[in-house]
């Protein structure tokens, strides 16, 4: 396995400005998840597993998991997706 180097490439997307996105751009994707509700969570699950990853010193710009790069509000979602932590989820 080689050493990662930063030496004439871009920086990693989890380390630059462009992974903030805002309330519209997350609620958008959310609506779009809703059209296929058999690969959704149900919300109390979704709750739970939000306030998770809010507690999770992982969480980045309130909205970005640091292990994965996903927005948690849709991997939270998503029925299929489990909590990247590594050593295990942190979602009940």
């Amino acid at each position: 396995m080689q050493a990662a180097s930063t030496v004439g490439k871009e920086p990693c997307k989890g380390c630059s400005a462009s992974v903030h996105v805002t309330d519209e751009q997350i609620e958008r994707v959310l609506a779009k998840l809703a059209l296929h509700a058999g690969d959704c969570v149900d919300d109390s699950r979704y709750d739970a597993r939000l306030a998770q990853c809010g507690a999770c010193p992982s969480l980045q710009y309130g909205t970005t998991c640091a292990h994965c790069g996903c927005f948690v509000r849709v991997r939270a979602k998503l029925a299929a997706k489990d909590c990247p932590q590594p050593g295990g989820s942190r979602w009940p």
